[in-house]
């Protein structure tokens, strides 16, 4: 690959040779004037990942100043995100970089994504515009993507081969990106050194902490989403930091927050940073458990929720109630009480009973 190429997949293990050879030290990095611009490229990373979404720099004439200068930003940007320590900001960042290399990747020719598998261990058979994979690297390629489409009953096998799109191809390798960051992150970085990021660290960590509580607009301040069940809030954590769920944790996060009042477009900004997110298809589905279809569709049982393995981070009060309404029901009625709106013999309402 040429430098730009490096410079837009610098995650790639070429890349990571390319910037060992330059010979650039850590406090380098961090300190240099000459380096401004890549330091500031880091930070803009960090906090575009966290909105969902990490705009590659174009590059245009052959200067090298802005190909180096995004090359670096990628270390540095890593640097940031080891400093912060959140897993919450770790997966957004690992997602976002994924996304962004997924968008380039599939308008590139079959030749440069087979080179591309290659760097991750994805042995793929090219054609003029398809691929074709053995049916177990498939499914361990595919095991992260939750739309049918994916499964592999649905696909077609011809000799112990799965033959895919290119397209297709290019969104399994946003699955490897993803993965390849997220699982080398945290690095481990001196404290002194990140005490010399501080002042690009201040800025990221306060869109981070808004962004971590903001589950979307309306009437969802109103609802009292510190009450909610381990379960739930468990769920809603990934979601919003772009983690695929089950299907069956889904249907009951969302009949959840159907019920205790959020709005089908709450969340659906929720989960607009899943990576195969579909605004229509997420409308569609949220719309249809709130009722469009006639049938206003309940939350599971924790009975249900443990038979599925949606079960998560069970406390006392957990132990002495049946379904996570009645957990959010009953922390409303503690928290009134405390607050002196409710009387101790005043009746728990039941949201489950509407």
């Amino acid at each position: 690959m040429d430098d730009r190429d490096l410079a837009l997949f610098p995650f790639i293990s070429e890349a990571s040779d390319h910037v060992g050879s330059l010979g650039f030290s850590l406090d380098r990095l961090i300190s240099s004037r000459a380096l401004d611009l890549a330091r500031i490229r880091g930070k803009e990373r960090v906090i575009q990942s966290i909105s969902g979404e990490i705009e590659k720099t174009s590059f245009s004439g052959s200067e090298e100043g802005p190909v180096l200068s995004e090359l670096l930003s990628y270390p540095f940007a890593r640097i940031l995100v080891s400093c912060i320590d959140d897993p919450f900001l770790t997966r957004r960042y690992s997602l976002a970089e994924a996304v962004a290399a997924y968008t380039l990747l599939k308008t590139r020719d079959v030749e440069f994504l087979s080179n591309f598998g290659n760097d991750f261990g994805v042995d793929a058979r090219p054609s003029d515009s398809y691929f074709d994979i053995n049916f177990t690297d498939y499914i361990k390629l595919a095991s992260s993507m939750k739309d049918l489409k994916w499964k592999l009953v649905n696909r077609k096998l011809d000799h112990g081969n799965v033959r895919i799109a290119k397209e297709e191809f290019a969104r399994l390798l946003q699955e490897v990106v993803r993965a390849r960051i997220h699982d080398s992150l945290p690095i481990d970085v001196p404290e002194e050194i990140c005490d010399l990021c501080a002042p690009y660290l201040d800025g990221i960590k306060e869109i981070l902490d808004k962004r971590k509580t903001e589950y979307g607009a309306g009437d969802f301040e109103a609802v009292e989403r510190e009450l909610f069940p381990p379960c739930i809030a468990h769920a809603i954590a990934n979601t919003m930091a772009g983690v695929n769920l089950a299907h069956s944790m889904r249907f009951a996060m969302t009949s959840f927050l159907l019920t205790v009042g959020m709005t089908v477009d709450d969340i659906i900004n929720m989960f607009n940073v899943s990576p195969d997110f579909d605004v229509e298809k997420t409308r569609y589905q949220i719309e249809h458990i709130s009722g469009s279809s006639g049938t206003t569709y309940k939350p599971p049982a924790c009975a249900t929720m443990k038979t599925y393995g949606n079960c998560y981070g069970e406390d006392e009060l957990c132990k002495r109630i049946r379904h996570p309404l009645r957990y959010y029901s009953m922390k409303l009625w503690i928290k009134k009480r405390d607050e002196g709106k409710v009387k101790v013999q005043d009746k728990v309402v039941d949201p489950e009973q509407k």
